[in-house]
């Protein structure tokens, strides 16, 4: 019983400490917690209350008015002439303005804030995009060095086992000092390539930690499945981009709203009509109530030049968003036609890489008898074991290649 009992304490103890972090998780930790994401939803709710601002002028503004002075001089006629009089005076009022019409530029400035909004959102959206993609890099460089430490550490193990042979064989006097020195150099280049490999591994946990806000234990378990990954690129892939493309959506959108801009800076020539009312009562020598309803025009003569360098800035704002956009699709129509270039570079490499391994693992088998009964040299011995090992790490290398292509083809899609 008591066996049993210590059986299922080691199983809960090992299942508590053998964490694994999928690459789900990793996003929607990232997600959640970076402050890039925050800043663009705090950048959401600015353009929201800037429509919010903009829409304001469509109603009616509504102004309270008073006003007290303690001592006031008036004028009065008495008998032909003019006499003054201090006294007090007060005065209470309440205004209100209705914009009837300005030519459209109201309506165009309204436009423009509402595609600002959407600006705002498609950019958290892109937001979130790049920060999976960062995320995902980082996720698969932890795989890769992970790989990398457990070929590392396989080939010091080799290099050790060789250097004590070595050592063995120079005591039976089979082989020499050189043989003893060489495999020692080699021990030491393979140390300070695990050493590498390690820094580099620590240096990925460390910034993915950071990423997603929480700690990453040393004995974490990955997703290695994720590096090899196939890819179809029998659709159209160029034309999917470009139709989902946040960047794209987001240039298109300021070309939107710098013509509105545009538009509405051209209105401002042309001046405005609104309906104005006031109610006033003023309490001064007189007491009385003073009423107002009418139409208000007013047609901007001359500013200087301001209403008209301002035109020309908001035609140049447009042109400008217009180039940047087609500047945007040439760029993307580029990276596009390499990715896939490059994706079908990599498989060959992964092909010919297994293929080599394969070869040099079987080489080393022979060369390794061979050694032993003196039929070989050291350097050709680690030759091979060289070829095995740069082999082996090339397919895991070719794969994380392969797998980041395909992420940032996945990040163009906007997904």
């Amino acid at each position: 019983m008591k066996k049993g009992l210590l059986a299922i304490s080691i199983l809960l103890v090992s299942g508590l400490y053998a964490q694994k972090l999928t690459l789900k998780q990793s996003i929607d930790k990232a997600l959640l917690n970076h402050p890039d994401i925050k800043s663009f939803m705090l950048k959401v709710e600015l353009s929201q209350k800037s429509y919010d601002s903009s829409f304001s002028a469509y109603l009616p503004q509504v102004n309270l008015q008073a006003n007290y002075n303690p001592l006031q001089t008036f004028a009065l006629p008495v008998n032909g002439l003019f006499r003054t009089v201090d006294d007090d005076s007060f005065g209470v009022g309440v205004s209100v303005r209705q914009k009837i019409w300005d030519f459209s530029k109201t309506s165009s400035t309204i436009k423009a804030s509402k595609v600002d909004e959407d600006i705002s959102k498609l950019s958290l959206e892109d937001a979130k995009e790049l920060l999976a993609y960062r995320v995902k890099s980082l996720y698969s460089l932890m795989i890769l060095q992970q790989e990398a430490i457990r070929v590392r550490k396989k080939d010091l193990q080799t290099k050790e086992a060789f250097y004590n042979q070595a050592k063995a064989l120079v005591q039976q006097g089979i082989k020499t000092k050189a043989d003893e020195s060489r495999f020692l150099s080699s021990v030491y280049v393979a140390q300070d390539a695990l050493a590498l490999a390690t820094s580099l591994y620590e240096k990925a946990k460390t910034s993915l930690s950071l990423y997603i806000n929480e700690k990453i234990e040393d004995d974490i378990e990955l997703e290695k499945e994720v590096l090899k990954r196939s890819y179809s690129s029998d659709i159209d892939i160029e034309k999917e981009i470009l139709q989902t493309n946040y960047q794209l959506k987001i240039d298109s959108l300021n070309i939107e709203k710098n013509r509105l801009l545009h538009k509405a800076t051209k209105a401002s020539n042309y001046g405005s009509i609104d309906a104005i009312a006031s109610y006033n009562h003023i309490d001064t020598l007189n007491s009385y109530d003073s009423k107002l309803v009418g139409i208000n025009l007013n047609i901007p003569l001359y500013s200087g030049g301001k209403i008209s360098a301002q035109t020309q800035k908001a035609k140049i704002s447009l042109q400008l968003a217009q180039a940047k956009k087609a500047s945007k699709l040439l760029t993307l129509k580029e990276d596009i036609e390499k990715l896939l270039i490059d994706i079908k570079r990599y498989d060959q490499t992964i092909k010919a890489r297994e293929a080599q391994l394969d070869a040099a693992n079987e080489t080393k088998k022979v060369l390794d008898a061979r050694y032993k009964e003196g039929l070989a040299t050291y350097i050709e011995v680690l030759d091979v074991a060289s070829v095995a090992l740069n082999a082996e790490l090339g397919v895991v290398e070719a794969y994380y290649q392969k797998s980041m292509a395909i992420d940032q083809i996945e990040y163009l899609k906007g997904r």
